[in-house]
């Protein structure tokens, strides 16, 4: 797809393969917004784009915080260039006994590797229809745990490994029924497991040895933002650069639905489709 003049939103772009690809497309004629906790790496993100002649933006995040993704859906659409795709990279790993809980409340894996992108998505989803051609790449894992519906939040029998599973899994279901939704509108959402334990720091707080690289995961995700070859298709899970399937639980449709009415209740928006 033609890219000078389009604007892509990048979660998590501070560092990791999300800094690589928010590099490597503005250098490809993207503007990029830049989005992170920390303000000083999002600024030095941005300054290497600039110096390289490209077109950024940062907006600082938590998401642990679902004020704070509202904060950066206002910020974004108060940017007045429009947005052409985006990216749902930022998350956490694996690391942790503890169960921990996010300002709102809700288990902290759920909350930032899935609940947040689900409401910035949500959001920010009139300005991507109204671009046309767009895209949504939510960046999940080959790590999946299905959903307990009964203990979402993970009460009972808590690992950071069930906990990371379990969102990652999830962003799947979403990625899944979204596409359904906007089936026959000019926009596509589609989702990947990019490459296995990359060389990024979230792979090595885990205490994992890194077996691939941020450049492999980055040809993955950016295929999925920009390929022609993609361009209609949607609804999709890749394994690196090839389509794939994922846990069963992502093509049951009455686990979709609940995880559908789950996540809206949690942000706090009404869904746009009928319940049944």
């Amino acid at each position: 797809m033609a890219t000078k003049g389009k604007t892509i939103l990048i979660t998590g772009s501070t560092d990791g393969v999300g800094r690589y690809i928010a590099e490597r497309l503005a250098a490809g004629g993207w503007r990029v917004i830049v989005h992170g906790r920390d303000r000083s790496r999002g600024e030095a993100v941005v300054e290497r784009i600039t110096q390289q002649r490209g077109k950024a933006r940062f907006v600082a995040a938590d998401f642990s915080s679902l004020a704070e993704v509202h904060s950066l859906a206002d910020a974004v659409r108060g940017d007045g260039e429009g947005l052409d795709a985006l990216v749902n990279n930022a998350g956490l790993g694996t690391t942790g006994v503890r169960r921990e809980l996010s300002i709102d409340g809700f288990e902290l894996r759920f909350a930032v590797n899935y609940l947040a992108g689900f409401l910035l998505t949500r959001l920010l989803l009139p300005m991507l229809e109204n671009r046309g051609a767009s895209r949504i790449v939510n960046v999940s894992s080959a790590g999946q745990q299905p959903i307990d519906f009964f203990d979402v939040m993970l009460t009972r029998g808590y690992t950071g490994v069930r906990a990371y599973c379990q969102s990652k899994l999830a962003q799947i279901l979403f990625t899944i029924d979204l596409a359904k939704e906007l089936a026959g509108r000019d926009i596509t959402a589609n989702c990947l497991h990019p490459a296995t334990y990359m060389n990024t720091t979230m792979v090595r707080l885990s205490g994992v040895q890194p077996i691939s690289t941020v450049e492999q995961g980055g040809a993955a995700i950016m295929q999925l933002v920009d390929s022609p070859a993609l361009a209609g298709r949607s609804g999709l899970y890749f394994n690196g650069m090839n389509e794939s399937r994922a846990n069963p639980q992502a093509y049951d449709e009455n686990a979709r639905r609940r995880l559908r009415t789950l996540s809206f209740d949690l942000v706090g928006l009404a869904d746009p489709l009928p319940r049944l």
